[in-house]
């Protein structure tokens, strides 16, 4: 396999980083349709542990069966596929080396108190990932939860562990919590926020929520005003994301969120492109279609990642 210039660059700028950790990242930047371009669509599908699987799969019966995802993502031409241990358990073997694969190594659940402080059980290790050949491994932290700081110290040493076996780390970091209001949790500056404390945190990969124009922070607005920092536009705001992520130097995804129509997926798909997003991470916009459906959809996001739509 020739890597391509764009993913040498990219692999440049993990100074500290093992051989074999840059080997993971450079499988899933050179894997499917958007190999060797420096974008990345990766199927997400944790959404069982968090919602339930009704909620998650019974728009699409087939999504209940662990292979129907593995075999989506496959067909689609992803770049890699990320789940819980048990998912990934019930296929690893038929299709071992066909895709590189995420191991999300914490969840939460919709039964949890509400009143709860926000947080997720730690449900897989780095001994799991090795064992069923995965590339990374993936952590969803809580900025504003009063369990930020414990979230903090668990992917400190679940990272530390996952760079020594020459694994990834994905952080999916998602604003929540009594700091944080409803609104805020996709306000620009919070996101950015967001994203900027992954990349401290040591995450090759960075997985946010699309920001609003929206500013929750008063501190940060005058900042935001003072500065000029363009907020209007998807692309502006994504644009300014990757910057605050080493001046664009780590990989940062977005989520594909809520369900939403096709059109107004790929409208903010072509905002998160032109912002010079690395790409997409996108679950139930996809595994919830019927299959033909999804293809196509996921064929649509390629084609736009590649400039072509």
């Amino acid at each position: 396999m020739n890597i391509t210039p764009k993913v040498k660059q990219i692999l440049s700028h993990y100074e500290s980083d093992c051989p074999g950790t840059k080997a993971n990242l450079c499988r899933m930047l050179m894997q499917g349709r958007l190999g060797g371009t420096g974008r990345m669509v990766i199927l997400p599908v944790d959404q069982g542990f968090e919602h339930g699987p009704a909620r998650s799969f019974a728009k699409n019966p087939a999504a209940y069966d662990p292979h129907y995802h593995f075999q989506l993502a496959i067909d689609a031409g992803l770049n890699a596929y990320a789940a819980p241990l048990g998912m990934i358990e019930a296929g690893a073997d038929t299709f071992a080396g066909q895709i590189p694969l995420i191991l999300k190594v914490n969840s939460a659940n919709s039964l949890a108190p509400k009143d709860d402080v926000p947080d997720q059980a730690v449900t897989g290790t780095v001994s799991d990932a090795l064992r069923l050949g995965c590339s990374a491994i993936g952590f969803t932290i809580y900025p504003g939860s009063h369990g930020t700081f414990d979230m903090m110290e668990e992917i400190r040493e679940l990272a530390e562990e996952a760079k020594a076996a020459g694994l990834a780390v994905v952080i999916w970091s998602y604003p929540r919590g009594a700091g944080v209001t409803k609104e805020g949790e996709t306000a620009l500056d919070v996101c950015t926020y967001a994203a900027h404390m992954a990349a401290l945190l040591g995450a090759h990969i960075i997985k946010v929520k699309p920001p609003t124009e929206i500013l929750s922070q008063d501190e940060a607005k005058k900042v935001y005003e003072a500065e000029k920092i363009p907020v209007k536009t998807m692309a502006d705001r994504i644009a300014h994301v990757k910057q605050a992520c080493f001046n664009g130097k780590r990989i940062v995804v977005f989520s594909g969120g809520n369900a939403k129509s096709e059109e107004d997926l790929l409208n903010e798909i072509r905002g998160l492109r032109d912002g010079g997003a690395n790409g997409s991470i996108i679950g139930r916009n996809t595994f919830q279609r019927p299959r033909e459906e999804a293809l196509k959809l996921l064929d649509n996001i390629i084609k736009i990642y590649k400039d072509e739509l």
